[in-house]
This record gives C-alpha cells, sequence and structure tokens, in this order.
C-alpha cells in the first residue's frame, strides 16, 4: 500500500484534486469530515473533549462546534489541547481505513498535514497551491469570511513556502495550468 498525502493552505484547491482522485477510483480519506464525525462517533474523544471543554459542548450526541471553537480559538493551549485529543484518533482512523482497502494506493486529505504528524503516515505529500489573491477570493465566495478572517486562518497555517519545501511534489492550481493534467502526470509517475 502506498500512503500520499495532499495537502494546501486554505483555498488552493487540495479538494478539487480530493475529487479528481475520487471521480478516477482513488480512495481519499479527508481527515476534515473524518474528524468531524470521529468527534461525535469516539467515544474516547467525545469523553475527552467534554472534560475538557465543558460538558454543555455537546447536545443529544451531537458536537456544538460554535461553542467548541468559541472555547478554543485565539486560545493557543486551547487548540493545542483540542488538536492532542483529535489527532491522534484521527491518525489511527486513517492508517485502520488504509489497511483495510485492497489498493496498490490511497491518499489522505489534509490542511494540517504537518501539524497533525500525518506525514509520517504517508510515503509522499503532494501540495496544492495557488496564488494569495486567488486563494482569498475563492474562500470569500464559498464561505463569506471576511478578507482579514481569511488571513488570519491562513497566518495560523504552516506557510505555503514550507509546504512547498516539505512536499514532493507541488501541484499549481492558479487557474492556468490544468491540474487534471498535472494529477495525471503525477498518477503516471507512480507506475
Amino acid at each position: 500500500m502506498r500512503r500520499i498525502g495532499i495537502t494546501g493552505g486554505i483555498g488552493s484547491g487540495k479538494s478539487v484534486v480530493s475529487r479528481l482522485l475520487r471521480i478516477m477510483g482513488y480512495s481519499v480519506y479527508d481527515t476534515d469530515s473524518e474528524a468531524k464525525r470521529l468527534m461525535e462517533s469516539s467515544l474516547e474523544v467525545v469523553q475527552k473533549l467534554s472534560e475538557c471543554f465543558g460538558r454543555d459542548i455537546y447536545h443529544n450526541g451531537r458536537l456544538n462546534r460554535g461553542l467548541l471553537s468559541s472555547r478554543v480559538f485565539g486560545k493557543s493551549d486551547k487548540i493545542v489541547l483540542l488538536n492532542s485529543i483529535v489527532h491522534p484518533v484521527v491518525r489511527f482512523d486513517f492508517y485502520r481505513w488504509s489497511e483495510s482497502l485492497n489498493e496498490e494506493i490511497c491518499f489522505v486529505e489534509s490542511a494540517i498535514l504537518y501539524e497533525s504528524r500525518f506525514d509520517e503516515l504517508v510515503d509522499e505529500v503532494w501540495t496544492v497551491t495557488a496564488p494569495e489573491e486567488l486563494r482569498i477570493s475563492r474562500v470569500r465566495q464559498r464561505s463569506g469570511l471576511t478578507e482579514e478572517e481569511i488571513k488570519k486562518r491562513m497566518a495560523a497555517q504552516l506557510s505555503e513556502e514550507e509546504k512547498q519545501r516539505r512536499a514532493a511534489h507541488i501541484i499549481w492550481n492558479d487557474g492556468n495550468v490544468s491540474v487534471i493534467h498535472r494529477v495525471l502526470s503525477l498518477l503516471k509517475s507512480l507506475e
């Protein structure tokens, strides 16, 4: 089994690359959606989050994400605590999931691939990137966040330069180069 990580900053287009791979028949583990699932379905995670951030963050088994966010946003110690609870469980879930596949290659998509130590579980990393102005525009269109809010989120992530430096391959998603062509080329290089 060959495991490949897909990462990129907010608005870079990593989800576009993941969708292309799924259309092509590859399995892709989306850490964001799986973390959300595990934050409600893993008894270990639910118990630890409740103990650390208050039992009221859950109502009828559903996580109140807004309430949890308000308790961790802007508080680096709380973010570290939250990540120390969630990330190990997501990493284990990914590893178990990938081991259950009967495939030669699978992918894991994560905006915080390095920060969550997913890079330790993959054979190589593909970084998706785009110019900052384009990334901001994409995020504004889909989320309604202000430019200032988007830039704060960008600043909280590992820099684009560092992600590119660590990556085995870079996928430019600036609208000028075909992402499909680049993904096909990378897949061919794996053969």
